[in-house]
């Protein structure tokens, strides 16, 4: 199937989208920096990604096999002395690894 022999509507919603995904995001660069975030504000914006990376992950290390757990013990060790994108890739790569190991 060809992907320009499209729906007229499908690609204009499609393009209406991406503009306003665009404009969100330019919005909060042009806002972003009249802000001045200090305190306990700038405390609980950089606790939000570990935050919610723990509330996507706790129910599948609850809920799925061992692989799964041992991954985010790993992961929590990792964190402990490597930047976040860093434990996650160990984290990633131990759940692959156990898995193959049939985990």
């Amino acid at each position: 199937m060809d992907v320009w022999a499209t729906d007229p509507a499908t690609l204009a919603t499609i393009a209406g989208m991406a503009l306003v995904t665009w404009c969100t995001r330019m919005s909060g660069y042009l806002f972003g920096r009249r802000l001045q975030i200090a305190g306990r504000t700038k405390a609980a914006l950089e606790a939000m990604p570990p935050a919610i990376l723990t509330a996507i992950i706790a129910p599948l290390v609850l809920t799925e096999g061992p692989a799964e757990a041992i991954a985010a013990a790993v992961t929590v060790l990792a964190a402990l002395r490597l930047p976040t994108l860093a434990a996650i890739a160990m984290g990633v790569g131990a759940v692959v690894i156990l898995r193959h190991l049939g985990l």
